[in-house]
């Protein structure tokens, strides 16, 4: 089984790796095989409508959204990360969600197992998360749920609080690593 994180910021060591890494840790001690995938350092242009896709599923831009439609296939469950701007999904974030509207004509990323990681300052992660869930929804993906860790500053989620009453973000963190993990193995039976 392969667990893989969509880490959608562009700052390296944010809120939303360490969340993203945390269920990642969580996924491999139930024996899941993980990998990160950082976008800060991709270049993902943003789709144009173009259509090219409609008959084959395949996009017709050449960028490094090439190689995460390969990681995306391939992963058995998805663990989606992105911080909070604007009340909204990043624009990294945006992209690659705009540009799996190619994978849908081929149903590409049906019965994926997908959870999210929401990292935000104050508010907007309810709003994130629906984004997220409505998207695992359209792809028709299996949703494991998500999880939200409060922090501004680098490094402010490992000490942050969770969404959940009494709940740290790294708790939940983890707990949406072996949730995607239970969900995965019970998809597959």
């Amino acid at each position: 089984m392969k667990i893989t994180g969509i880490v959608c910021s562009p700052r390296k060591g944010g809120n939303t790796e360490i969340l993203v890494a945390e269920a990642l840790n969580a996924a491999r001690e139930k024996g899941a095989e993980t990998e990160m995938v950082l976008l800060a350092d991709k270049q993902i242009s943003p789709c144009d409508a173009c259509q090219g896709c409609v008959e084959d599923g395949v996009c017709v831009i050449e960028d490094d959204m090439q190689d995460i439609y390969q990681k995306l296939e391939n992963a058995d469950g998805i663990i989606f990360g992105t911080p909070v701007y604007f009340n909204n999904v990043s624009a990294q974030a945006k992209a690659v969600i705009d540009r799996t509207y190619a994978l849908l004509w081929t149903g590409k990323l049906r019965d994926k197992v997908a959870g999210a990681a929401v990292a935000v300052r104050r508010v907007g992660a309810g709003q994130v998360l629906s984004i997220l869930y409505s998207w695992f929804t359209v792809q028709r993906m299996i949703t494991a749920g998500g999880c939200i860790g409060y922090g501004m500053d680098k490094g402010e989620v490992r000490e942050g609080a969770g969404g959940g009453p009494g709940s740290t973000a790294l708790g939940e963190a983890g707990a949406i690593g072996k949730a995607t993990v239970k969900m995965v193995n019970w998809v597959s039976k």
